[in-house]
């Protein structure tokens, strides 16, 4: 994984199991990237939790139904609009970050993942947009979370997006 450059913005998750902070490639995916930022920007992503973590392969984060006092099923919410596929060159190997989707190519919105394996049967399918740069241990923290039939953290243990942040890389590196 490569570093950001000096000024380059990036994301860091604050959760409650550790930091990860994520570069991304707007150059491969533009539109993902830019409403990732302003997810970020506007607060979405505060408060949200990991609701899918599948050991050998990725965590999954994203939806606004794991929000305390929110209704519906997770992993079935969104920000109310779609983002277009930009499948691209990007592997799905250990660190991406990707669009997660329903079957149709065009629905992804706010729902992402962290691979933790390399999936080749993702490249291609699936828009890759970021990359983890630093804090893959709590990546593996939270994938290795106790876990029910349906791959979701147990509510015991989950894992919480507390505060999502846009940050100048090389400003208080």
């Amino acid at each position: 994984m490569a570093l950001p450059a000096a000024g380059e913005e990036i994301a860091v998750l604050h959760t409650n199991l550790g930091i990860i902070k994520l570069r991304f490639l707007e150059d491969k995916a533009p539109k993902h990237v830019a409403a990732f930022k302003k997810l970020v920007t506007d607060g979405y992503y505060d408060g949200i939790h990991f609701h899918r973590v599948i050991p050998g392969f990725m965590i999954q984060g994203g939806c606004p139904n794991t929000k305390p006092g929110a209704s519906g099923p997770a992993g079935t919410g969104g920000p109310g609009y779609t983002i277009p596929a930009e499948f691209n060159d990007v592997k799905h190997e250990r660190g991406i970050l990707s669009a997660a989707r329903t079957a149709d190519p065009n629905s992804a919105g706010s729902q992402f993942f962290l691979m933790v394996k390399y999936s080749p049967h993702l490249d291609r399918q699936y828009s890759a947009y970021g990359e983890v740069f630093e804090g893959m241990d709590v990546v593996d923290a939270i994938v290795n979370l106790p876990r029910d039939r349906s791959d979701r953290p147990l509510p015991a243990n989950p894992a919480i997006i507390e505060k999502a942040t846009l940050e100048t890389y090389g400003a208080t590196e």
